[in-house]
Parts: structure tokens; sequence; C-alpha cells
């Protein structure tokens, strides 16, 4: 893999001295430990010296300012976090900001804000009274298993919030959900309108429609460019005007760095967040950096234009190209081809002959392309495992880390396959946080090993975390604590003791290991001599408090680069002040 080298943050500022009650590191581990070896935190740090957005020195106060004088950078400038905890600011190697940003101008009708159906009206009817006549009312958030009635809305229950307008309730897995009647008058769409490829109109026993839709019968909303089956997988990024998604991007990045977030992998880019991302660079408002993971139907275009490895800056880059093997465990469209223990009629859908796709895994791997490709099915899997084994063979390449997001139910086999091939699974705790009740409903009691975190690591292979966001909250205290627990929203706690990790090795994971993923570790990931200054402060130590209490934790502060970004209200005056020698 062709790691990224940026351009430098260009920081020059007087150099700041740090203290805190513990400094996490993981310098250890960035030293050389393997990715998928238990995490080290490094010797008890109090104090950090940064100087031009870098890490300078770690160690204690009277060793930090020895090295500035050492360095020649003269008296820092002091700030006393006080008892607080510092690690390295949190890498999110999966999530979907503009969408997540996008969703955020919609009503969350998730479970802190309805518990049942009409609950959820309510909510979008509450939005009717202030939206302008004839705009759309968007929701997001809810899991039916979540809710009282265990099912999902119908046509009709959402057509008692607007008859004349779309409504749109987006599930939480973000591969569909359901309109009202009014969206499928609009769009022609009848009882007898055939099922597109990769997608579904639900319908009763009656057939007649539900109104409930999925991944690309979706293209009602999202028109034609959403999901194409032998193409990229689906995309759910509903238009809206430039410089509203412009405030939507804004938006989400202030949500990331209020959960200690630093660095995000979007994946999934296309033109349109491709050009919101140049707009925001453009008005120097990145406020944490960005790698990038184009839509896979753009690889050709890539290609012939010379796109054959990373680039970019400290704040805006390409890592890869982003592909769908299958679609989602919670909206059932995930590729079972002997159907769903919960619906034997259901089959999901992969979204490539296998022969196609492994020539396009193929393609990337020799121009040295990064790869992540979604998949969740053991068969799903099993088609991107053999594609990357197989380019390997004929291109050998020992650190080309190709990566496979989701990996959901993969087979003990495969996992040990994923070993040896160097591939890095990008997971979601909170996934099985919020609906890890309805996979084993979905797929049976193999369904208790979604997200095998705990196999991982004894088999050596990383453990990466991310948000997925806006599927999940970008909150990686939250998925640290589930990755630790394995304990769902309903207080279940989803398969063996053998499929958790520590508090130390989902730390990592959401670090160090992140930035591996993206190809970054040499300047993200931990707090090491020579990296770039991001890191969250923290109200306590996740690694010393009762693992279930871990998502308790508050993110008081979050640093880019050494300088400032978010602080929690109120958290200013009591934990930290500026002070001179």
């Amino acid at each position: 893999m062709r790691k990224l080298k940026t351009y430098d943050d260009g920081a020059d500022f007087q150099p700041l001295l740090v203290t805190a009650g513990t400094i996490h590191t993981l310098e250890t581990a960035s030293e050389g430990a393997s990715p998928g070896a238990a995490a080290a935190t490094g010797p008890g740090a109090t104090a950090m010296l940064i100087a031009a957005g870098r890490v300078a020195a770690v160690g204690t106060e009277a060793e930090c300012r020895a090295a500035a004088v050492g360095l020649g950078l003269g008296e820092p400038e002091r700030h006393d976090l006080g008892d607080a905890t510092v690690v390295p600011g949190f890498v999110d190697p999966h999530a979907h900001p503009l969408m997540y940003g996008q969703m955020k101008t919609w009503v969350d009708c998730g479970p802190d804000k309805a518990g049942s159906i009409p609950e959820i009206v309510a909510l979008l009817q509450d939005a009717v009274q202030s939206a302008p006549a004839g705009t759309p009312i968007r929701g997001y958030g809810y899991e039916h298993r979540n809710l009282a009635e265990g099912r999902h809305p119908t046509r009709q229950e959402l057509d008692q919030v607007a008859s004349d307008r779309e409504v749109y309730l987006m599930n939480a897995s973000g591969h569909g959900g359901v309109v009202n009647s009014y969206t499928l008058d609009l769009n022609g769409v009848t009882r007898d309108t055939p099922n597109p490829a990769g997608g579904e109109f639900f319908r009763d026993a009656d057939g007649d429609l539900t109104g409930e839709l999925s991944d690309a019968a979706c293209n009602i909303l999202t028109g034609l460019e959403g999901v194409k089956v032998g193409h990229h997988g689906p995309n759910f990024h509903l238009a809206d005007a430039p410089e509203e998604h412009l405030r939507q991007l804004a938006a989400a990045q202030q949500e990331f760095l209020a959960g200690g977030v630093t660095t995000v992998g979007d994946c999934q880019v296309s033109r349109r967040e491709f050009d919101m991302y140049l707009r925001l660079a453009d008005a120097d408002q990145l406020k944490l950096r960005f790698s990038m993971y184009f839509l896979s139907h753009l690889l050709e275009e890539g290609l012939e234009i010379g796109m054959t490895g990373a680039f970019g800056n400290a704040h805006l880059s390409f890592a890869g190209f982003k592909f769908y093997a299958d679609g989602t465990l919670g909206g059932w469209t995930a590729y079972f081809p002997d159907g769903y223990v919960g619906d034997p009629c259901r089959t999901g859908q992969l979204y490539h002959d296998p022969a196609d796709y492994a020539a396009l895994i193929l393609k990337a791997h020799a121009a040295g392309l990064q790869t992540a490709t979604h998949a969740q099915s053991p068969t799903a899997l099993e088609m991107v495992i053999s594609a990357i084994e197989a380019a390997q063979a004929e291109f050998p390449d020992s650190d080309a880390r190709h990566r496979i997001e989701h990996c959901g139910l993969p087979t003990p086999e495969q996992i040990h396959r994923m070993a040896a091939a160097g591939i890095y699974p990008v997971n979601q705790p909170q996934h099985y946080y919020n609906w890890g009740e309805g996979v084993t409903a979905a797929v049976g009691t193999p369904g208790e090993r979604f997200n095998p975190l705990g196999e991982f690591v004894k088999a050596g292979v990383p453990v990466t975390l991310s948000s997925d966001a806006p599927v999940a909250e970008p909150r990686p205290l939250e998925a640290i604590q589930a990755a630790v627990t394995r304990v769902t929203r309903r207080g279940h706690q989803l398969g063996s003791d053998t499929l958790r990790i520590t508090a130390a090795q989902a730390l990592q994971g959401h670090t160090l290991n992140g930035a591996r993923a993206l190809g970054r570790e040499d300047d993200l990931g931990s707090l090491s001599v020579g990296k770039r200054a991001d890191f969250a402060v923290l109200s306590a130590d996740p690694l010393s408090v009762e693992p279930e209490t871990i998502a308790e934790i508050d993110v008081l502060q979050t640093w880019v680069g050494g300088k400032q970004q978010f602080v929690r209200a109120g958290s200013e005056p009591a934990l930290a002040g500026v002070t001179g020698a």
C-alpha cells in the first residue's frame, strides 16, 4: 500500500505544554506491536510538548520543559488539563459525513426520541407545522425491532403525517425505510410495479404496498444515480442545494469533534461529496482530517487520470475505492442464498457477479490502490476474500491493506485467511449495541457472532472500530464500551465472552488501527514524537473505569494539529487554564 505523504499543516505558533492526569500515547504500540496485538498505552505520561502542530516530546512536565530548551523552542505556553485523561484523537475510518450532516436536518426518530409508531408519527407531525407548504418531511433513526410494535410503520400511518407532500422515514440501517402514499403515487408506484433489481417495494399478504422499500427501490427518492446492482451499490444521499450541503457538512464536522474524532474516512464519495470537500477546503473550513474513498463506478476514470496511490494534504486526501458486495443485516438485504431464518423467502443480493468483482479488485490491486468493500454475509465475504487472495497471488503485495467494511459474519476459516492476506476488517460495535437482537432474529443463532472482535484478536487480525455515521452517532466511547461488553441497548450480551475485547484493544482499534486502515499511521493514531498533535481530552480514563460506564465519559476538548477545535460547554473554567511558566 502506498501510504499517504501529506503536506504539513503549516502551523506556526508558540510551543504549547499540555499537562494532564494521564496521557495515553499508544506510543509503544506504534513502535513495534503488530496491528492485531493487544494495545500498549505507553509509559504513564503526564505532559506533552507541542510545536508546529506536532508532538515534540512526551513524559513528565520537567522532561517536556527540558526538551523545549534542547530544541531551542523557548518557554512554552502551559495548558493545564487538571486530572483529565488525554488519548490520541479518535479515528473513524468508516463514516458518511455529508449524509450524517443531512440527517441532522431531518427529524430524529431514534430510540431516544420515540419508542412506538404513534410517537414517531407525532414527531413527524410536529415537523409539518413548521415546514413550508410542500416541503418533504424526512425522519431517520428508527429500528423497527426496538419499537413497541416490533414492526415497520406503514404508508397509511405516515399518511397521518401528511397527504400533500412526500414523507420518508429512513430505517437506522440506511438501506431503506417507509414512505407515505403520496410519495408512491408521485412516482407512479402501484401494487403492479415490479421490484427493481436489487431492491423491493414491500407488499402485504393481499399484495398491497405497505410503504416499506429497500435498496434499489429507494431510487424513487435518490434518482437514477442511486443503487446499481453490478455497479457500486447503494447511494442514499438525497439531493439538496449545494449551499445546504455545505452547511450540512460543516455541521457534521462539529458533531465528530464533539465525539473526540479528529480523522474520518469517508467511505462513499461521489462527485457531490468531493465538490463539497473542495469548497470547504477552499474556504479554509476543514476542521478535521478526511480520507476519501471514491465509489467503485469511478475506478476506470480514476485509473485513466493516474490515481494510483494515496495523495492529498494534511486535511483532505484520497485513500482508495469503495465497493459493495451485498446489502445490510439490519435491513435483511445482505446475501443469504438459502434465505433468512426470519423470512425464508428473502435472500438479499450480491451487487456483483463474483467473476466481475474479482476482475475489478485485480485491476485496483495491480495499480497499487487500496479497496474497501462492504460485505456482511459469509457468502459475500467469500467473494471478497477470494478476490483479494487471487489478486495477491498474481501481484504479491505484503502491505496492500485491502479492507472489508462491516465484515459482519465471517466464518472462523475466513478470519484466518484474512489474517494471512493482511485484510483489515472495519467494524461498528454500535451496530450490535443498537440492533444485535435483530441480527439473531434474521439469521438465527449464528447472528450472535456478529462482529466477532475477540476472534479477530486471537487470529492476529487487526481490530478497527468506526461508527458508520449516520447509522450510528460518531461517539467512539460508546463503540469502545460495546466492543468490551457486547451488551445491546436492550441489556442482552450478544454471544460469548470470547467475542469481547479489552478496553485497551478497543482504544487502539479506534485510534492507531484506524490510522493504519487509512494508511496514516506515520502521522496519526498515537501521540508519538513527530506525529500530529491530534488528541481528545476525556473526563475519565476509559482504561480504568468499569466497562459498562465507558460511554458515560465526556469528551471535554478535541484538538487537531495542536489547535483546540472543540470545548464542551461548561468544561473549560473548571478544567483547564493557560498560564506561562
